[in-house]
């Protein structure tokens, strides 16, 4: 059984577009659909499992209290009809018979524990129930699609029934973040978007009436080609006019700046109300104007607009704060309308980093009796030669990181990098040194300043190296290097803050990764999944196996590329860990504790799957290239190479 949650959506700039920006593939001049949407919190919980049949059960009262229970069998024609009949389950059919016709799956069985989304408010309760449904038969029968082909799907099945649902609907398959969404005719792509400060918004359910129908019939008569100036405007209203709002609000989301944000949303309402709304009756919305412009509101807000298609279907604003946001709720409740908060966190962008180094390098006896291998000497690619070590601290200096934990084997070990980062050269040394480089003797001290120490005293596995680090990464993310591997960027920007940016878009576990032989598999723990992008650099990872057979990664784990040919792609060696990681390696210590087993070695690829089913794990391909250095022959290939 799997537990899944799916949020209704909430458009915040750019409504209309992506039906608009469709009308590209018969009039060239139109401009592709930009539409600002996010999840919300508010959304539909529910536990789903196979079956032989079709079955969706509902413990929630919003639900059951309407409609009840419904089942069908596995029957394309069956679940077509079903599709038809106007009932909120007809959705759920509509999806499931797409994915009997594409993709000959079996029976599902979904039943709803929760449900907090209003029904009928504008914010999408029918693509979310449509997401959920293609994401059930997703997992459950492992058919690797991304989170736009699941999206896509969950548009393609609602359009089996009555209703006629736009692109930007089905955006709420993305989670509660921000996206930018952009529609060139039957293009769609979607980014994340970055959010600097916390943002508090307040959306209401305006209990009024829309027709929905009626609004998209008369705009839709605007297109594909304007012929009166008003139809102009309507073009340059939902084209590039509205570009300009949505890169603005992409700024202000981006730099912080929410008053200016809140002028915006209004400035845009201002806009529709002069360009888009005279071309419909319907959407004529005196209660929406009524609300927008209480002045019992306006002092808590930056600013307010409209939601979806417009007329009196629901509200927005940005409030000033978290309690002018629960003041305006308590208001809007009060004067007979349904209010909801929406708080959009910045992601806490990656300050600290871990590197274990409390291995004996056994594969490089015997030069390891006397240094460590993260002190061997590296020459690099400015002619200088360093350690290791001081090859990846400086890596995430560059990166923006703040404070470095090494993980050492023994406080004895302590000693070598006390010397190194803390003690000044002697005056003599000192003196033989150009300017330059006593300049960088102090850039080697300031490095010191940011380290920090923990030891593994027991040798029970990787993970459990990385765990003595847990009270240092607290409740952050925290990027993670290995000790004996290089990196080196292809680009001005290190591999290290290649990760950390992707961290700041997708807000989860992050693995960086990379293409190798497939005659390699076997050495190394080989990821699998589908690509997220179009530039193919984030997979969605589906599958993490450890050292597989040549034979099952050609058959299970290969990757397609842009040729439709198979790759196979292995950790690169750089991670972002979540603070769930650490939460999981701990329950994997105290259950091999409890079991009397204290010489288990607690891996962190255990972990990392662990969290992979709860919440998901993303793959990034960095532009960049790894250099090994744990075995004699891969140090002689970095000796060589890495300088080049």
């Amino acid at each position: 059984m799997i537990k899944l949650f799916v949020p209704g959506r909430l458009c915040l700039f750019g409504e209309h577009t992506d039906w608009a920006g469709h009308y590209r593939t018969m009039n060239a001049d139109i401009l592709p659909g930009a539409s600002i949407v996010t999840g919300i919190e508010q959304g539909i919980y529910a536990e789903v499992e196979k079956s032989s049949i079709f079955e969706l059960h509902s413990d929630a009262p919003e639900i059951s209290n309407v409609w009840n229970d419904f089942s069908c069998s596995m029957n394309e024609a069956e679940l077509k009809s079903v599709a038809k009949s106007g009932s909120f389950f007809c959705y759920c059919a509509g999806v499931a018979s797409y994915m009997l016709e594409w993709y000959k799956v079996g029976g599902v069985r979904i039943r709803i524990t929760d449900m907090t989304l209003p029904m009928k408010s504008g914010l999408s309760s029918s693509a979310a129930i449509c997401v959920l449904v293609a994401r059930a038969f997703n997992l459950l029968y492992k058919l690797n699609l991304n989170t736009l082909g699941e999206m896509n799907i969950a548009y393609l099945g609602e359009l089996r029934t009555s209703s006629r649902c736009g692109r930007l609907d089905q955006a709420c398959a993305f989670g509660v973040k921000p996206n930018l969404m952009t529609f060139d005719g039957d293009e769609i792509e979607v980014k994340s978007l970055n959010v600097k400060k916390t943002l508090y918004w307040v959306f209401a359910d305006l209990c009024a009436e829309k027709d929905t129908i009626r609004i998209l019939k008369d705009l839709n008569k605007s297109y594909p080609f304007a012929t009166t100036e008003a139809e102009q405007n309507l073009h340059k209203a939902l084209g590039e006019w509205n570009h300009e709002v949505v890169e603005r609000a992409t700024q202000y989301m981006a730099s912080g700046d929410a008053e200016a944000l809140g002028r915006l949303m209004t400035e845009a309402e201002e806009m529709f109300d002069k360009y888009v709304a005279p071309m419909s009756p319907a959407l004529w919305a005196p209660k929406l104007h009524e609300v927008l412009n209480d002045p019992q509101i306006l002092p808590l807000v930056y600013g307010g607009k409209g939601v979806g298609s417009h007329g009196d279907g629901s509200v927005q604003f940005l409030a000033r704060s978290k309690d002018t946001q629960q003041q305006l709720i308590d208001y809007l409740n009060a004067q007979g309308l349904r209010a909801y908060p929406l708080t959009l966190h910045p992601v806490h962008t990656v300050r600290k980093a871990i590197i274990p180094v409390a291995g004996f390098g056994t594969r490089l006896y015997p030069a390891t009796r006397t240094q460590k291998k993260d002190f061997f000497p590296m020459p690099c690619p400015d002619g200088m030669v360093r350690p290791v070590i001081l090859i990846l601290l400086e890596e995430l200096v560059k990166s923006g990181i703040e404070e470095i934990c090494l993980v050492l084997g023994s406080k004895e070990e302590r000693k070598q990098y006390a010397d190194f980062f803390d003690h000044s050269l002697s005056e003599e040394h000192l003196s033989k040194l150009n300017a330059e480089a006593q300049e960088y003797e102090n850039h080697i001290l300031d490095i010191g300043k940011r380290l920090r120490y923990v030891y593994q005293n027991e040798k029970r596995g990787f993970g459990h190296a990385v765990y003595q680090a847990a009270h240092f990464a607290g409740n952050e993310p925290v990027l993670l290097l290995l000790g004996d591997t290089l990196y080196r960027s292809n680009t001005n920007k290190p591999c290290a803050l290649q990760l950390i940016e992707e961290y700041e878009r997708y807000n989860q576990l992050l693995i960086s990764i990379h293409p190798i032989p497939l005659a390699e598999v076997s050495h190394y723990g080989i990821l699998s999944g589908v690509w997220e992008d179009k530039e193919r650099t984030i997979l969605n990872v589906s599958v993490m196996q450890e050292k597989p057979k040549a034979s099952y990664a050609e058959e299970f784990l290969g990757v397609r590329n842009g040729d439709g040919q198979k790759e196979y792609y292995c950790v690169f060696g750089q991670y972002v860990l979540t603070p769930d990681v650490f939460a999981q390696l701990a329950s994997d210590i105290a259950r091999a504790d409890a079991e009397g087993d204290t010489m288990r070695e607690i891996e962190l690829t255990t972990a990392l799957e662990a969290v992979r089913q709860k919440s998901g794990m993303m793959g990034v391909r960095l532009n960049g290239v790894m250099f090994d250095m744990g075995n004699p022959k891969a140090l002689r290939r970095c000796i060589l190479n890495y300088a080049e």
